[in-house]
């Protein structure tokens, strides 16, 4: 149980040991500042502790801001500080100096609370202050502060702001006018009963399951049935993380099981329009991988270019100027959000779609709506790169290099190749990716199984992929790598498997596509959370992107059709149980070792 320490004069008919407890905490009430001090030591190091002015007054929900959110190891509101374990020690050397004789800061300030929080920034410690917006924390110095104090406190109904700020403060245009309007109140309502982002987070997954279910009976009341619980779903999804914002629910595990769970549902719901598709007769497997690869190389774009750019403390390129200036038109805001296709608008022209036409044709939409998005916002993100002025620092070519998922082979080449690499031209890198990437999709496009051409390219490609990624990935434009290598692999499986013309060939390339997209979306995810890549052994386990597609383009030219679709289903199986063990046995770990939690607001695609 979190310790919070009452300093100061106590006030009579205060709330503010009240307060503390319903947050949760023990309150321990010290007798002066040396008191203070010894009751902090007292507190076990792995626990949460705060020290509180007793005159506090201000709203619950402030002190809630303050004093729970659990992403940030030091936290304050006027009037009170906390730490986390990773950030006691710092709490107690300021708590030290500031009981000590002479003080530690040069600022004169009457609550002890401040004071501390005053010499944690003097030494250049990082302490997260809340934006509280309308909401009240103050320690009055006298009575009649006090009153006022009280006063605003009651004109402000805090239960209001923190409904409000539950919901995200960008989104698309149909989360915004059509899910959060009631979604935050279905996660206040869950709140009250206790449960948990996480447990929504799966109740979502599990309606979204269901859906796909719906949609693979192939029936009018299936699909109807399929769109309506796809809706609910994606309402639930919403929920999830406004109960995070409303409850200060954060983790690493519960952001790692949204990102996660998120992509699983639109996944297995295109596997269920297949399905549903082909027992009314239609095939449209390869529509469905299509918008599968689609989906995933548009993120993969997004997740490149945040990572190239993550120093970018101000925009230093013409394009995102007129951006901003666009921002500034309210109608333009939102046009912009919607011909992007986020989540909340892809799935709900999904849902109507699957209700009202066929699988065939909301599939067609989506592969047409999402390259236009794809499209629009890669042109935006390159001509942002090419008129950027800042260099692209060691940490970006890391996370790059990262994302880029080189194998043995892949790497091989590129310390072979160094030299040569080196003195190729800044555009020359992204070219030579999509060179090769080109290259072994169309070799396999033209010529087909059977043949030893598709082998040879792929073999061309991994030369490519290593002159690539040979020299740190630093220029403008070398974000375009991870998504050029991600195309380029799951097209190629995609060419194969429907040239193989063979039942069970596509389903076995999705199933393939979907573990190996499992992984790449596990790699930014760990990036994002600080972690790093995924182990060396894991990546060259499942052979780095070159190795994969080399292997495919294998198969393909010795094995016939039926044998080449047991492969597939072979590999895509074996791949799922390495990279699935691996993910939830770190993201499991992390959890339970104390990871920093996170909430990754992300972008609503």
């Amino acid at each position: 149980m979190p310790t919070a320490i009452l300093t100061g004069q106590p006030v009579p008919g205060s709330s503010i040991e009240g307060d503390l407890r319903s947050l949760g905490y023990d309150v321990r009430t010290a007798a002066d500042p040396a008191d203070a001090e010894t009751l902090l030591a007292q507190v076990p190091g792995d626990q949460r502790v705060a020290l509180v002015d007793a005159r506090f007054v201000g709203h619950l929900h402030a002190l809630r801001l303050g004093l729970t959110d659990p992403r940030f190891p030091l936290a304050a509101v006027p009037g009170a500080v906390t730490a986390q374990p990773a950030g006691r020690q710092a709490l107690t050397r300021a708590v030290a100096r500031e009981t000590s004789a002479g003080g530690g800061t040069s600022v004169v300030v009457d609550s002890l609370a401040d004071r501390v929080a005053t010499a944690l920034d003097g030494e250049g410690t990082d302490v997260h202050r809340p934006e509280l917006g309308s909401l009240v924390a103050a320690v009055p110095a006298d009575p009649q502060a006090r009153n006022e104090a009280r006063q605003a406190v009651a004109s402000v109904d805090d239960e209001a702001i923190r409904l409000k700020s539950a919901v995200k403060a960008r989104d698309g245009f149909f989360t915004t006018f059509c899910i959060s309007p009631y979604s935050r109140y279905i996660a206040r309502w869950c709140a009250r009963r206790g449960l948990t982002p996480n447990q929504v987070t799966t109740a979502s997954l599990i309606t979204a399951l269901i859906a796909a279910g719906c949609a693979a009976t192939g029936t009018r009341v299936g699909f109807v049935a399929a769109g309506l619980l796809l809706i609910f779903s994606f309402v639930l999804d919403c929920t999830d993380g406004q109960l995070a914002r409303y409850s200060l629910q954060y983790s690493t595990l519960g952001a790692w099981l949204d990102a996660t769970f998120d992509r699983a549902k639109e996944y297995a719901y295109y596997a269920g329009l297949a399905l549903g598709a082909a027992r009314g007769g239609d095939d449209v497997w390869a529509l469905a991988l299509g918008a599968m690869i689609l989906q995933t190389c548009r993120h993969v774009v997004d997740f490149s270019f945040n990572e190239a750019n993550h120093d970018a403390t101000a925009n230093t390129s013409p394009t995102a100027a007129l951006s901003d200036k666009l921002d500034s038109v309210g109608w333009t805001v939102w046009l912009r959000r919607m011909i992007v296709l986020p989540i909340g608008e892809r799935w709900a022209m999904i849902a109507v779609l699957t209700a009202v036409t066929t699988p065939r044709i909301t599939f067609y939409a989506l592969l047409i709506g999402c390259a236009f998005a794809a499209t629009y916002t890669t042109a935006g993100r390159v001509l942002r790169s090419l008129t950027r002025k800042a260099r692209r620092t060691d940490r970006a070519a890391q996370a790059l290099a990262d994302l880029a998922d080189s194998g043995e082979r892949g790497l091989g080449f590129a310390a072979v190749l160094k030299k040569p690499a080196r003195r190729l031209p800044g555009f020359a890198v992204p070219a030579v990716a999509l060179l090769g990437g080109a290259l072994v999709v169309a070799v396999s496009a033209a010529t087909g199984p059977g043949t030893p051409w598709p082998p040879l390219a792929a073999l061309v490609y991994a030369v490519t992929s290593g002159i690539a990624v040979a020299r740190p990935l630093k220029g403008a434009l070398d974000w375009l790598v991870p998504p050029v290598f991600r195309a380029a692999e799951y097209c190629t499986v995609l060419v194969l498997a429907a040239q193989a013309d063979v039942n069970g060939a596509l389903p076995a390339a999705f199933g393939l596509v979907a573990a190996v997209a499992y992984h790449h979306y596990d790699t930014v995810y760990r990036i994002r959370g600080g972690a790093g890549a995924p182990p060396a052994w894991l990546v060259r386990t499942i052979g780095g992107h070159e190795g994969r597609t080399l292997l495919v383009t294998l198969l393909a030219a010795v094995l016939t059709a039926s044998q080449f679709t047991v492969a597939l289903t072979a590999l895509a199986v074996a791949v799922a149980v390495v990279v699935l063990v691996e993910s939830i046995r770190f993201w499991v770990t992390a959890h339970k070792g104390g990871a920093p939690a996170v909430h990754d607001e992300g972008e609503p695609a």
